[in-house]
C-alpha cells in the first residue's frame, strides 16, 4: 500500500500572501508568500518525510532539514525558502510582529520569498516539517536588526526565482505567480 501521494492542486487550496516592509523585516515587496494547503496526503509521517524530500529535490530545491520552526522573528535574505509541514500542526506568523497568522497543518506547504520574516507561535507536540531552498541558494539568518537591513535588501533583490515549483514542478503554481509579479514590478 502506497504511503504518500502528492495531492492535487485546486484552485480553491492555494493561498496567497502579500506582506509589506514593517520597516525591520523587508519582507518581499515583489513576490508573495504562496500556501498550498493538503498539497501532500500523508498517513505515515517518517515515510512521507522522505518521499516529500524526493519531491523537492526532482523540483530543484535542495539542502533539506527537518525539525520545527524557531520561535522568533527571522528571515533569510540569500534563498527563498519552502516548508512543507509532514506531522501535527502550527499556527505560525508571517510578516514580522505585525504580520498575518497562518495555521500550517499536515500536508501543507509554504513557500516564502527572501525577506520574509516568519516564526512559529504554537504547534502540536508532533509539529514536524521539512525545509529546503532552491538550486544554488544557500540561506542566511536575519533577525531585524537594524545594522543587517542594508546587506539583506541588497541580496533579496538580486536573487533569481527559483527554475521551479517546489511541489509542481516547471510548470507549478509558483512559478505562475512570481512571474506575474516580477513581470509587474519591470
Amino acid at each position: 500500500m502506497k504511503q504518500f501521494q502528492a495531492g492535487l492542486l485546486l484552485p480553491e487550496h492555494t493561498e496567497i500572501f502579500y506582506l509589506d516592509d514593517d520597516g525591520t523585516f523587508p519582507n518581499n515587496e515583489h513576490l508573495p508568500v504562496v500556501k498550498y494547503e493538503h498539497a501532500f496526503q500523508i498517513s505515515n509521517p517518517e515515510m512521507g518525510a522522505d518521499e516529500i524530500e524526493k519531491v523537492l529535490q526532482e523540483n530543484s530545491w535542495h539542502h533539506p532539514w527537518r525539525n520545527g520552526i524557531y520561535d522568533y522573528h527571522h528571515y533569510h535574505s540569500t534563498a527563498h525558502e519552502v516548508l512543507v509541514c509532514y506531522s501535527g500542526d502550527a499556527l505560525l506568523q508571517l510578516g514580522g510582529p505585525s504580520g498575518v497568522e497562518v495555521s500550517f497543518k499536515t500536508g501543507d506547504t509554504l513557500i516564502l520569498p527572501a525577506g520574509t520574516a516568519h516564526k512559529c507561535i504554537r504547534a502540536s507536540s508532533d509539529f514536524q516539517c521539512i525545509g529546503a531552498y532552491p538550486e544554488d541558494q544557500l540561506f542566511d539568518m536575519n533577525y531585524g536588526k537594524t545594522e543587517e537591513r542594508s546587506k539583506a535588501m541588497e541580496a533579496i533583490q538580486k536573487l533569481p526565482l527559483p527554475v521551479a515549483d517546489p511541489v509542481y514542478g516547471s510548470d507549478g503554481p509558483l512559478v505562475f505567480h512570481w512571474e506575474l509579479h516580477m513581470a509587474k514590478r519591470a
